[in-house]
């Protein structure tokens, strides 16, 4: 009887992998950008150079120079010189488009956070790690809800 049941269990477990035809395929990119390196462009880099199409930050820490962030309602960008140490990094990657948001804090702790722009300046690291997927394209365009370029989710 017990080998029944262990033939049963088996054949059903065969029988749901082969219905599953596609699988999620998730791939990881981990990698260290380096003292003076812009971190939106060395995030870019990678995106291009692996093709990701549907990609989201993972981690990241770290450390900055200087940063330019565009806060909520804002059209220019905030830039501050100093010394930041990365306290998050979010956000959807695409060699469609990226939007990423990043928080840092100064040497008392106060933090601030926007929308990460080019022009910020590793200090001594920038560890990160990019997860993607083959299940969907990330693509932005004008769909009528904002004025902006929005995220649109296809499915592969």
């Amino acid at each position: 009887m017990k080998v029944l049941i262990l033939i049963l269990t088996s054949l059903l477990f065969l029988t749901c992998q082969s219905s599953n035809m596609s699988q999620e395929r998730i791939s990881t990119s981990a990698f260290r950008l380096k003292p003076g390196e812009d971190l939106k462009e060395g995030i870019e880099k990678i995106v291009t150079e692996k093709n990701i199409k549907a990609g989201w930050i993972s981690t990241c820490v770290g450390s900055l120079l200087n940063y330019s962030i565009r806060f909520a309602n804002q059209q220019d960008a905030s830039k501050g010189e100093g010394y930041f140490e990365i306290v998050s990094l979010v956000g959807t990657v695409s060699t469609s488009g990226s939007h990423l948001h990043i928080s840092i804090s100064d040497s008392t702790g106060k933090t601030v956070g926007g929308h990460l722009l080019q022009g910020c300046k590793i200090y001594t690291t920038a560890e990160i790690v990019l997860l993607a997927t083959d299940k969907y394209n990330f693509t932005r365009e004008k769909d009528g809800t904002t004025p902006w370029e929005e995220l649109q989710v296809k499915e592969n």
